[in-house]
């Protein structure tokens, strides 16, 4: 009796997982509902709710486009230890249109771009954050958005505009665009043509900039002017346009590897002989980035179910769950 009752019990578990994969969508008067896609979470959801995406993957087509408030959150773009659910993937572009001012993406792998309003089309959307994200590029369609926050993600590329963006902390490759924003300690990857980036009357400080010797010579580092910033480290003396103050260089022949632990594997402590620069350039410093930091979502972190009940008759199954 006892074992057919073990074996109900698990049934039942997988059942219980089963639906816990769902999406859960809290409205700001705490009535919370769950739905299976994401496309349905977004259409159903209420202007203002915030968006619970368990670990998994997820599809979304482009014909949704988010047109109110609301707060996306995954549970990380990366499988950690402490996420015994593993991470939160999109499939897709996420589309933030008119009336989304306000909104926000956390804690997700997308597979594709974030594209923020709409071009020619006379709106712009305001007050974005994208945090704790890695996706393939963001594209800003109108020049008066305003209150483009984006930090700790990693990210291909980026186009904002004409928009003034906040963007720190972020690792990211050449991003263009930008007029008025504040650009700090980043990891700027660059390309291997054109220029690393393209921005104006800009603030341009405590960044790392990689970027190939024939960018240099052939293009120039930033395309645009007046911009103003200080304490950007860079491989090379010659920085084209790119009007910053009081740069760092590295020693003649020393090369990126030297001074980080392991780029290819998104490692960029600095090694030793170069610490002294991790509390003023790159994501480490300023408000800075932690390796294992995951979105503000529950997650399971440990779970334990026995094999057999008690002398009593009664499993005693054990879950943790840990929020940041």
């Amino acid at each position: 009796m006892k074992r057919k009752f073990f074996f109900m019990l698990v049934a039942l578990l997988a059942t219980v997982t089963v639906q816990a994969q769902q999406i859960s969508v809290v409205a700001e008067d705490g009535t919370t509902n769950m739905y299976r896609t994401l496309q349905e979470a977004i259409e159903g959801a209420p202007g203002g709710s915030v968006i619970y995406l368990p670990g998994g993957g997820f599809t979304i087509a482009d014909s949704v486009k988010i047109t109110k408030k609301l707060t996306i959150i995954g549970i990380g773009h990366k499988a950690t230890g402490d996420n015994a659910d593993g991470n939160t993937t999109i499939a897709g572009n996420l589309f933030f249109h008119e009336g989304s001012d306000g909104s926000a993406v956390m804690g997700c792998y997308i597979s594709g771009n974030v594209e923020i309003a709409e071009s020619g089309v006379d709106y712009a959307v305001n007050d974005i954050t994208i945090r704790l994200c890695s996706f393939n590029s963001i594209i800003v369609r109108d020049k008066d958005c305003i209150g483009i926050f984006i930090n700790q993600n990693y990210i291909g590329g980026a186009n904002f505009g004409g928009c003034a963006p906040t963007i720190k902390n972020n690792v990211l490759g050449t991003f263009g665009g930008i007029n008025g924003g504040v650009i700090t300690h980043n990891i700027v990857t660059g390309c291997e043509y054109l220029y690393v980036i393209e921005a104006s009357n800009s603030t341009i400080k405590n960044n790392v900039f990689f970027y190939s010797t024939g960018v240099r010579n052939n293009y120039g580092f930033c395309k645009g002017g007046d911009n103003t910033g200080s304490d950007n480290l860079y491989q090379y003396n010659n920085e084209g346009n790119a009007q910053l103050d009081n740069r760092i260089i590295l020693n003649e022949g020393t090369s990126w590897d030297d001074v980080f632990v392991n780029i290819a594997g998104g490692n960029f402590h600095f090694k030793e002989g170069y610490q002294q620069y991790e509390s003023l350039v790159g994501i480490y410093a300023g408000t800075g980035f932690d390796d294992s930091r995951l979105p503000p979502t529950p997650y399971i972190s440990s779970k334990s179910i026995p094999m057999e009940t008690d002398a009593s008759g009664k499993l005693h199954i054990q879950v943790t769950v840990n929020a940041k």
